[in-house]
């Protein structure tokens, strides 16, 4: 986040409202994962999966490429059905299938060479897609997974389908890199749909675990903090990524093949940094800037007319009552305790070459920590209305009246904390860990589905906080 002046001024204050919910039981957003239960099983390529029978150039046995080959074979199942339905057009494979090593010999495709290329993508010069066995899969592998090949595979065949499309799905030379992108990681997602759904002879993928590995590794090849969506190698960011992958998986490509630069403008979060932002959206964790989050979120949230909590710092636990440290709301005196050296380490700055590496500094940013204690103020608001604050949906509204939250924070003209270009990745980031707040319900409880957990906090960015009680009543 950054702090400043008042930047902005709008007419009239924005407000957040929430209204007394009418009883929990019968919501629905905790026990699915849009529309399909949730499940918990080792997700990855089936023990009974057939084998391939493509023709893959400089091919080995190794783990990579047999995942690799094993998603291309699948994804082309997936879209010999869907391209004829939805579409009207024949499928066809592509031509042509390149295993490398970015590491080691050099080889070459209609894209030109392979040597110290540490990626994975498709080549329209020659209908081909080519992937890094030697460095860029393996090291996914470690990260998250085997599913992170399968996601990585997908979003390049998706390129390949917009190549079939055309002007079915609008893309033509002028079309912008981040168009295609999105497009991408939607057909991504709709596979993965196909794939939740059992339909796959090659893989199995659960909607918790399963599906927060998918999640995980669109994180990962996120673009940088400050990249403009206008730039010519632009992927998205975390938050656009995720939201254009849970579009595919719950709509459909045919919604997928309809973004174009239009329909993205209202969502896109990809930007550069804003000159008045000195430190590029770093800002410590330290006593001035919890003052300046208590001003924003009691600016934020006047509209729901409940008691405003005070933030203490005593060690992130409470007296009696919940304890989820590193911040705990304490119902028993309206306050939330906070851990202000163990929040400090959180909100250290994201280190995103580490992050290839497997290794980090433990820091996910200023936003993840700010969120975390935003999330236990949001719990304070729901009391003060009086809704439930002990199960899942709890956690879901929490992180709904987040993300509600850090859309209201450049909109507010009388607080000094404002969002920064890559905030709500760090938001994705806290959101994905197994221990995070931002979802959880007063006693730490969250979600088991990270795709829920993300879903909410988005419907509260782009919605405002009025779909928090209805979606998580």
């Amino acid at each position: 986040m950054r702090a400043g002046g008042l930047i902005f001024a709008v007419a009239g204050l924005l407000v957040m409202s929430l209204t007394a919910c009418g009883g929990e039981s019968g919501g629905t957003g905790a026990n699915s994962v849009a529309g399909l239960p949730v499940t918990h099983f080792e997700s990855g390529l089936r023990t009974d999966a057939p084998k391939p029978g493509l023709d893959v150039e400089n091919v080995s046995d190794d783990e990579a490429d047999r995942l690799a080959t094993a998603t291309i074979a699948d994804v082309e199942e997936y879209w010999s059905g869907r391209l004829p339905d939805d579409f009207g057009i024949k499928f066809e494979p592509v031509k042509s299938l390149l295993s490398y090593e970015s590491n080691g010999e050099n080889r070459s495709n209609g894209c030109g060479n392979t040597k110290r290329n540490v990626n994975a993508f498709y080549c329209g010069q020659d209908d081909s897609i080519a992937w890094d066995r030697g460095v860029l899969l393996p090291t996914m592998i470690r990260q998250f997974g085997p599913l992170s090949v399968v996601t990585v595979l997908a979003h390049e065949f998706g390129h390949a389908v917009q190549y079939r499309l055309q002007d079915k799905a609008g893309i033509n030379r002028s079309t912008p890199t981040i168009v295609k992108e999105q497009q991408a990681d939607c057909f991504a997602g709709s596979y993965y749909r196909w794939v939740a759904e059992g339909k796959s002879e090659y893989f199995r993928v659960s909607t918790a675990e399963g599906l927060n590995a998918a999640l995980s590794s669109l994180f990962l090849v996120r673009d940088s903090a400050g990249t403009a969506a206008t730039d010519d190698q632009a992927h998205g960011t975390a938050f656009d990524r995720i939201f254009a992958f849970q579009l595919g998986f719950e709509h459909g490509p045919q919604d997928c093949a309809k973004i174009d630069m239009a329909s993205l403008q209202p969502r896109l979060t990809e930007r550069p940094f804003d000159q008045a932002d000195r430190n590029e959206g770093t800002l410590p964790i330290n006593d001035t800037t919890v003052d300046y989050l208590k001003q924003s979120l009691d600016a934020a949230f006047s509209g729901a007319n409940a008691p405003k909590p005070r933030i203490v710092k005593g060690g992130g636990t409470c007296g009696s009552g919940p304890a989820t440290p590193p911040a705990s709301y304490c119902p028993a005196d309206n306050t939330v305790n906070i851990d202000l050296p163990a929040l400090a380490e959180l909100g250290k700055p994201v280190d995103q070459d580490a992050e290839w590496q497997g290794a980090t500094t433990g820091g996910h940013g200023d936003f993840a920590a700010f969120s975390e204690i935003a999330s236990r103020y949001a719990l304070a608001i729901q009391k003060g209305v009086g809704a439930s604050l002990d199960n899942a949906n709890a956690g879901l509204r929490t992180a709904c009246l987040v993300g509600a939250w850090a859309a209201a924070t450049n909109k507010l003209a009388d607080t000094a904390l404002r969002l920064s270009a890559g905030d709500l990745d760090e938001a994705i980031s806290d959101l994905l860990r197994p221990d995070s707040l931002v979802a959880a319900d007063v006693n730490g409880k969250r979600v088991d589905a990270g795709f829920t957990r993300v879903e909410a906090m988005r419907t509260g960015y782009l919605q405002g906080s009025s779909p928090c009680s209805k979606n998580y009543g």
